[in-house]
């Protein structure tokens, strides 16, 4: 009898369960739910995350997703509460309406604080914005003698006597590593402009050092998924004891925080005590300078100030965290467009010839005299429409942040395009898919840096071919540094190609990888220089 009263005392409660589980998990996502009208690009994505998240974790995410929108149109369901838009009016509704940041970006909060890129918020976004916004505006950019002192530093005693020394008969039939050179490069130039020239990197000589932190780097950026996208299930096994991210992978990321937090402090201290940071000099930590200066006026909105707990109650620590973003994102994204270009341009001394041709148009122009180069005006150098379109190029068609970037629709709900989305839905644009609209980007897999100087091209890009350019995003959360990550990658490609013809030494594995960020499968691409006479 006890046996039976137990059992008919649970059977309530499993029934109850069992149904709960039904309709949640089953009859809602599949039959009631608004989402139902959108094409699935599989089967079982109205059921399970399964699919997208198997692309995901074996990094082919961005050209899966290209395939279901070729298929099925500009917006895909590609999971039970998760859509992928692929339609420049679609992402002005989620990109330009304010959509708040999926907890995917959760991950970035460095040393436990949010920084600008991970704030989920607008709010909290809007308000660090605010803070550093005008020292990376073209504006800013283009006159800051910081800037133009540092950049001294980094070319005339780094780059271009490394590029010369490249040049001996002993170096020349294994050329340089490029890909990790175009890395140190712009590590150089945002840490400078972090940090000041002082406490900056050297990674353009310190070869040694620069390859140990790219390997730390590269460790660091391939086991995020199971914290990114199953961040409940990582908890839970975490709580059993077991760890879906493996330790070496925590220190490693412990070794790069406790870099850039040295760096960071020993930055803020030399501010607080006025110590060799004069403004307008390469020893002036530009960003740093703004973002301390910002906290303080921050200070008078207190507790209800949207960053009071993280930026006014723990500054040094928000100080490190959002400049630890821009010296990460800062160096990759630079070095891989930066490696690409170089690429395609080492196919062709005649693209060379070309771009080479408007580098000495400028007044004073980049070519060595007396083993230096000339202090380049930035608004000139800007100006280039060769050496522009060739960037834009490079960077449609090898987007180095090109995975998709996650928003979350308001509630109740919203519409995108003809669909009514609930809230609470998750959903990406990316700049892989949005760079290889046909309509837009004629046989979008070839580099072809004319499309943005033809006539038909110029025509277009008033309606069309600028605003569909992605490579930092677009609305309120576009990348903060495109000005200085434009002015940075300029300036490099410049001073090389107004002084050496470069060739291809090894390409092999140059092919990029797939994921939210790309770069060479190969991690490397060799080049010879060759100086000109």
């Amino acid at each position: 009898m006890s046996a039976i009263n137990a059992s008919e005392l649970y059977l309530p409660g499993i029934i109850a369960i069992f149904s709960a589980s039904l309709y949640y998990f089953l009859i809602q996502p599949a039959i009631l739910s608004p989402l139902v009208k959108v094409p699935k690009a599989h089967w079982s994505c109205s059921i399970s995350p399964a699919w997208i998240l198997r692309a995901r974790f074996d990094g082919r995410e961005n050209r899966t997703l290209y395939e279901a929108h070729k298929q099925l149109g500009p917006i895909v369901r590609v999971g039970p509460n998760e859509l992928s838009i692929n339609n420049i009016e679609a992402v002005k509704t989620v990109y330009q309406g304010g959509f708040d940041k999926h907890q995917w970006y959760s991950v970035f909060d460095n040393f436990g604080v949010p920084c600008m890129f991970s704030s989920v918020q607008g709010k909290h976004h809007s308000a660090r914005k605010r803070i550093v916004s005008h020292v990376y505006s073209k504006s800013y950019i283009n006159t800051s003698a910081s800037l133009a002192a540092q950049s001294d530093v980094i070319l005339n005693s780094r780059l271009m006597p490394l590029l010369d020394s490249s040049t001996s008969e002993s170096q020349i039939p294994h050329g340089l590593d490029v890909h990790s050179l175009f890395c140190a490069v712009a590590m150089d130039f945002i840490s400078a402009y972090c940090f000041g020239i002082r406490r900056s990197t050297n990674f353009i000589q310190n070869k040694a050092y620069r390859e140990h932190w790219l390997k730390l780097y590269t460790t660091r950026k391939g086991y995020g998924f199971f914290a990114q996208e199953l961040p409940l299930l990582s908890k839970v096994a975490n709580y059993l004891g077991v760890n879906l991210t493996p330790d070496w992978v925590t220190a490693t990321n412990r070794e790069l925080e406790s870099w850039c937090k040295k760096l960071s402090d020993a930055t803020v201290t030399a501010l607080q005590k006025a110590e060799n940071v004069t403004p307008n000099t390469a020893d002036d930590p530009v960003v740093v300078r703004a973002i301390l200066s910002g906290f303080e006026k921050e200070k008078a909105n207190g507790p209800e100030s949207p960053i009071y707990s993280t930026a006014i109650l723990q500054p040094e620590l928000s100080v490190a965290s959002e400049v630890f973003d821009h010296v990460l994102a800062g160096q990759e994204t630079t070095g891989v467009a930066l490696t690409y270009l170089s690429h395609h341009l080492s196919q062709s001394l005649d693209l060379q010839r070309l771009l080479r041709t408007e580098l000495l148009s400028l007044k004073p122009n980049l070519s060595l005299q007396q083993g230096k180069i000339a202090t380049s005006d930035s608004k000139q150098l800007d100006n280039l429409p060769i050496l522009h379109a060739m960037i834009m190029e490079t960077v449609r068609r090898y987007a180095p942040a090109g995975g998709p970037e996650p928003r979350v629709t308001p509630s109740p709900s919203c519409n995108i395009g003809p669909y009514e989305v609930p809230g609470g839905t998750r959903v990406s644009a990316s700049a892989y898919n949005i760079h290889r609209d046909e309509n837009i980007y004629p046989d979008p897999e070839k580099w072809d840096h004319t499309r943005w100087l033809s006539a038909e091209a110029v025509d277009r890009s008033r309606k069309h071919v600028d605003k569909q350019f992605w490579g930092f995003s677009s609305g309120g959360r576009m990348c903060l540094g495109s000005n200085f990550v434009m002015h940075d990658m300029k300036l490099t490609i410049a001073a090389i190609y107004s002084n050496y013809t470069t060739h291809i030494v090894n390409d092999e594995g140059i092919e990029q990888t797939d994921a939210y960020t790309g770069h060479p499968k190969s991690n490397s691409l060799y080049i010879r220089f060759e100086k000109l006479a």
